[in-house]
């Protein structure tokens, strides 16, 4: 009842902010921001998707992209950029365990004949930005041809490692001899560079693919036996994952943080009492065996980012419900949260009437301020923060961003 009442209150003010005159909505639009508060971005480079816009060009170029990608950011008063150094299985880096990424390139393995991590981190905190490095934990190629990877590849050298599964080649969660060297590629990178924060996004075990199944039978008649299902197995395997990868952090580099951005449903109500007030058809905990509410509330991450990557009135899944749940489940942790946000939709074919009107990014934000929990956003993705599709950005900038903010520690 009290998340009801607090969702009411959120719809309240929104109500409000509608109803009034134009001079008071904008002033209501612009509640005190905090001076410390994350604004973040994330700056994908699986298949080229924002940077670098094409692979094969010139290490200046690629280089003279980024930077002015951070600058982009810079203009909207952002203050932090994910940066995945670590989409397939691969390196943005001189790992001595990963091929340099063919995204860079074009040819896995390749020494682009710069060091793109090494940069970013520089560039970026040249500019009071905070650069958190996002690695895919068990992604191997977006097809299921192991002779496509460079043949140094560990794939290749471990053909055990590998499954198969919708289109795409994933090395296996439950394999701790997986496990370890996962740990170990993204460790490399914490213990070369003063990176603010290790980050993963909301690939664990895959999302589930119509007809198909995850043959993982071998590893789980070899490690699954004292489990009480297959289920509850995957579930410990990705759990070790996180609580193993933190600890690594704190020794490594003290004072760097770990982030995690699931899919934002935990489970659905219906499933489980503990849930959100949704109907969404994937269910971490169930579909990826992701057990993010635990992660939160055990304090295993020091921040969460829940993509809520749905609109205010959602029928599947409320903005405003997928958040109120959120800030419950993270009140009186120790683990901050910070919002998800589909900058990506505004103005996109095919996407809900919601996502045509230039405010509904800047409503989001008003209505998530209403939670002390809420300690930021994070949009996805720097394309479009490089686009600005309708102005939504400008918008939230406008309302909420008048003020640099310090990002928080």
């Amino acid at each position: 009842m009290a998340r009801l009442s607090r969702r009411a209150f959120a719809w309240a003010a929104l109500s409000t902010l509608t109803s009034a005159a134009p001079g008071a909505a904008a002033a209501a639009r612009r509640p005190h921001r905090a001076a410390t508060e994350m604004r973040g971005m994330w700056l994908a480079t699986v298949s080229n998707r924002d940077w670098p816009s094409r692979a094969g060009l010139t290490a200046s170029d690629q280089r003279r992209e980024l930077t002015d990608i951070l600058d982009r950011a810079v203009h909207f008063r952002l203050n932090t950029v994910m940066l995945q150094v670590r989409p397939t299985a691969d390196a943005l880096w001189p790992s001595p365990y990963e091929p340099w990424s063919q995204y860079l390139t074009g040819t896995q393995g390749r020494n682009p004949g710069w060091d793109p991590l090494g940069v970013a981190v520089k560039e970026a905190h040249a500019r009071g930005l905070r650069l958190h490095a996002w690695f895919n934990p068990y992604r191997i190629a977006n097809h299921t041809d192991p002779g496509r990877l460079v043949a140094s590849h560990p794939a290749r050298k471990h053909p055990d490692w590998v499954v198969r599964y919708g289109g795409k080649l994933y090395y296996n969660p439950g394999l701790p001899a997986v496990r370890a060297f996962v740990e170990k590629a993204i460790l490399d990178a914490v213990a070369r560079y003063p990176v603010d924060a290790v980050h993963f996004d909301d690939y664990f075990y895959p999302y589930p693919v119509a007809g198909q199944t995850f043959d993982d039978d071998d590893a789980y008649d070899a490690h699954g036996a004292a489990f009480s299902s297959r289920a509850a197995w995957r579930r410990d395997n990705i759990d070790k994952l996180v609580t193993e990868t933190a600890a690594g952090i704190r020794k490594l580099r003290p004072g760097t943080r770990f982030g995690i951005s699931p899919f934002a449903v935990w489970r659905n109500a219906a499933t489980d009492s503990r849930g959100s007030d949704t109907r969404a058809g994937v269910e971490t905990y169930d579909d990826l065996y992701a057990d993010t509410r635990k992660w939160v509330l055990k304090n295993w991450i020091d921040y969460v980012v829940p993509q809520v990557y749905w609109q205010i009135g959602n029928s599947a899944a409320d903005y405003a419900e997928v958040v109120d749940w959120w800030a419950g489940v993270a009140r009186g942790t120790g683990t901050r949260l910070y919002i998800g946000e589909a900058l990506y939709r505004a103005g996109a074919a095919g996407a809900p009437a919601a996502w045509q009107d230039p405010a509904e990014l800047s409503r989001h934000l008003t209505l998530a301020g209403r939670y002390a929990e809420v300690g930021g956003h994070v949009y996805f993705a720097a394309k479009e923060v490089a686009a600005d599709p309708l102005g939504a950005l400008s918008r939230v900038a406008a309302d909420h961003y008048r003020q640099s903010a310090t990002p928080p520690d």
